[in-house]
């Protein structure tokens, strides 16, 4: 959307994907040095001095060459702490916001409190932004609808409570917008399919000996570089990687007769050479349209890693929408988080594991383009005609050039 160029040209291949030279998967990095090709900011800038373009929330959203940017970033002290925070550029932004507005309610943007204080958070900053610098285009990004079809599913009788409360938020935003004659386009990138089959490709893997382990004070870890192939999954799909030549077919063979998976692309030979296939895994299967990818390696869950039970997400090699609940099993588990937050305001280091590993808990899922008519994004307020996210490109081209 924001390149006018596909994933092969681009780069950003998922939400994380496994660095070959560093052995190391990498997820939910923020650099916006990751993303390959010319910013539309920077082409409306050259056409029109004076241009100026901010964005908030919108993901990799630290160090671009936009005029202003807001971003969640954590603080990580040495003595391993994590301290809740924004990132912003200019920096000097970051004190008048919380100043203003107060601290970004991170609890809710993501993990098992997701909720809608972080969409309206984000809403009052964008208008914070507005007020005070009137950028020429303004790219918002509100989350909350995000959590509650992935935890209930689109048809879930929750939904409509959850869609009224964002489409009040948003609702809100776009009146302030075009009281300051500020036109206003709403794109959604993806819909949620309703899924019920999780597919575990590491344990497939492990099963036949192609995944390396390691015992890390007693519980399992993956070992990626040292594993003969692997799977990164991401939502509907997953990037596997062979570093063992001598199975490619063997592996490929596995996917495609694997009950779940609807397809399995070889990345070279859809985006040829550059960028995309460099980081792609040697295949990227496809779910089918019911079905979803975990990350999950260990089939004991006594031995599962110890950030399994957490909200980590950088390290976990794959993302896991389970982060989205409490684990049903713990009894009081807020009673858990309290005694924990009180642990660490008193200086004491402690591990919050509190998520399920119960993949089956997930309702909804995406990833795949090829979705039913419901379930196709959507653009609202352009008449330029859409059928990729390259096309939403050229239609803020279009509003901001008339």
């Amino acid at each position: 959307m924001l390149t006018g160029t596909s994933s092969a040209e681009h780069g950003i291949v998922a939400n994380g994907w496994y660095d070959r030279e560093s052995a190391e998967v990498r997820f939910w990095k923020q650099s916006n040095h990751l993303v390959h090709g010319e910013k539309i900011w920077d082409v409306l800038r050259r056409e029109s001095p004076g241009f100026t373009c901010a964005q908030l929330f919108w993901w990799y959203n630290m160090h671009s060459s936009v005029d202003f940017s807001i971003t969640p970033r954590p603080l990580y002290p040495a003595d391993g702490r994590k301290v809740f925070d924004i990132h912003t550029q200019p920096m000097g932004l970051r004190d008048e916001l919380k100043r203003d507005l107060g601290a970004f309610p991170f609890a809710s943007f993501w993990g098992p409190a997701a909720g809608l204080a972080s969409s309206a958070w984000i809403g009052a900053s964008a208008r914070w932004i507005d007020e005070r610098h009137a950028p020429t285009l303004s790219l918002v990004y509100l989350p909350h609808l995000d959590y509650s079809l992935q935890k209930f599913g689109p048809d879930a009788a929750e939904i409509p409570a959850e869609l009224a409360k964002i489409d009040q938020l948003a609702g809100e935003l776009i009146d302030y917008y075009e009281s300051r004659d500020v036109r206003v386009l709403v794109v959604s990138e993806y819909g949620i399919s309703p899924v019920k089959r999780p597919l575990h490709l590491n344990r497939l893997f492990r099963e036949r000996g192609w995944i390396q382990l390691k015992d890390e004070l007693g519980r399992e870890t993956l070992d990626c570089g040292g594993s003969r192939a692997f799977a990164v999954a991401d939502h509907q799909i997953a990037h596997v990687y062979v570093n063992d030549s001598t199975i490619r077919q063997a592996v490929r063979k596995l996917l495609e007769n694997t009950p779940g998976i609807a397809e399995v692309r070889c990345p070279p030979e859809t985006w040829g050479d550059g960028i995309g296939t460099a980081r792609a895994g040697d295949f990227i299967a496809i779910a089918a349209p019911d079905a979803w990818f975990t990350y999950y390696f260990w089939d004991d869950d006594s031995l599962a890693p110890d950030y399994a039970r957490t909200i980590d997400i950088h390290r976990k090699p794959g993302y896991d929408p389970c982060e989205l609940f409490l684990d049903p099993h713990i009894p009081f588990p807020k009673l858990r988080i309290a005694r924990f937050l009180m642990q660490k305001k008193l200086g004491l280091r402690g591990l919050l594991d509190v998520i399920p590993l119960d993949a089956s808990l997930v309702r909804g899922s995406h990833g795949r383009d090829d979705v039913p008519d419901g379930e196709c994004p959507i653009l609202l307020g352009s008449n330029w005609p859409v059928s990729t996210a390259a096309d939403v490109y050229h239609a803020i081209l279009d509003a901001v050039r008339h």
